[in-house]
């Protein structure tokens, strides 16, 4: 039997998930009232309105199917329930790069995953360089930039 991948996330990626399925779910009558509309005027095979209302069907329906089973895959993680000296998701890391300059992440799902506000996916380079490690460990990491370091200077469970 094969075994099911568990996807990792906090509970904030889960009910993100959960609001887009809805919002998506909510949309199909929608996209059937635009086929049976666009039906009405004729000939389907240059009917410009049916085309893009089968094509959005077809979008809506795989985007449904995937995050079906994304949510069904689901493991939610409660970060202030981990604790630790090593990094593991959920975790939010505080690194000195190469000028000192303090930068801090919290490694989430990839649903979650938002650079600017300090979130990074546990698949991203970063990420995953950052699993396992410890306070005082240095880390190589190559991004399109270039290669960057850092120094792990805090771990914490929040």
């Amino acid at each position: 039997m094969a075994s099911v991948e568990k996807v990792p996330m906090l509970q904030e990626g889960y009910e993100k998930l959960s609001a887009q399925l809805a919002n998506l779910k909510a949309e199909r009558p929608l996209i059937v009232d635009a086929i049976e509309e666009a039906r009405a005027h004729g000939d389907l095979s240059e009917n410009a309105e049916y085309h893009a209302a089968k094509e959005r069907q077809g979008q809506v329906e795989a985007s449904i199917g995937d995050l079906e089973d994304r949510l069904s895959r689901a493991q939610i993680i409660d970060p202030t329930a981990l604790s630790g000296d090593r990094i593991v998701f959920g975790a939010t890391v505080t690194l000195a790069d190469e000028d000192d300059k303090p930068v801090k992440y919290q490694i989430v799902g990839q649903a979650e995953a938002d650079a600017k506000d300090g979130r990074i996916s546990y698949n991203s380079p970063l990420g995953r360089a950052l699993i396992g490690r410890r306070v005082d460990d240095e880390i190589e990491v190559t991004v399109p930039a270039g290669d960057k370091y850092y120094l792990v200077t805090k771990i914490e469970f929040v």
